[in-house]
């Protein structure tokens, strides 16, 4: 079945973003310890840790301050894992501006591979991935990651389906949500982009 078949697969989301602010002064329940000592710069969104996808190595997500964020749920399986072709254009254009896309896969809708491994595999040998990924892990519901319960809970927009984006600024506090339909090349969401990574 092509890629574009599977697509038919997806429900209809939402393309309008939504925008909140995250919390900023004291970490969320449940916040991870760091791996790394987290910097006194570090807004609590980033003080997690999270194994990385290839081998399990802890990440802090506090290596992560002061860049733009786009945070996004990722499937192998989906009408819309061509997207991940679109994900890594988009950080090898604007990495040197401080743009990270994180990606975080997870089964949440019966569409991903069990083992990090062979995710990891997928991901660099279909896609080309170079951007940070972490280990499979629950993005809603009640075992979802803690990062995901506070960007729902921030933008009061959990995740419909894969590929559903979370765009962060560089203080870590204005969140804003895109839709699984909302193409990493959308001219809108490029320009929202763009005007994040303007910002010192």
């Amino acid at each position: 079945m092509s890629v574009r078949a599977l697509a038919l697969w997806c429900a209809a989301f939402s393309t309008v973003p939504a925008v909140a602010q995250a919390a900023a002064s004291q970490p969320a329940a449940g916040a991870s310890p760091t791996a790394q000592a987290a910097p006194a710069h570090c807004p609590a969104l980033l003080q997690h840790t999270f194994p990385r996808l290839q081998d399990e190595s802890p990440q802090s997500l506090c290596q992560y301050a002061g860049k733009v964020l786009l945070v996004v749920n990722t499937a192998s399986y989906c009408g819309f894992t061509y997207q991940y072709e679109g994900l890594e254009a988009l950080y090898k254009k604007y990495k040197d501006r401080g743009l990270v896309v994180l990606g975080f896969p997870s089964n949440d809708f019966f569409q991903e591979k069990s083992d990090n491994q062979d995710i990891a595999d997928f991901c660099y040998n279909t896609y080309g991935v170079v951007f940070p990924m972490f280990a499979r892990s629950a993005v809603r519901g009640s075992d979802a990651n803690p990062l995901y319960r506070q960007l729902a809970q921030a933008t009061g927009k959990k995740p419909s389906w894969n590929f559903n984006k979370y765009l962060i600024d560089r203080a870590g506090r204005t969140v804003t949500h895109y839709g699984s339909r909302v193409e990493p090349s959308d001219k809108a969401f490029v320009q929202q982009l763009e005007a994040l990574l303007a910002q010192r």
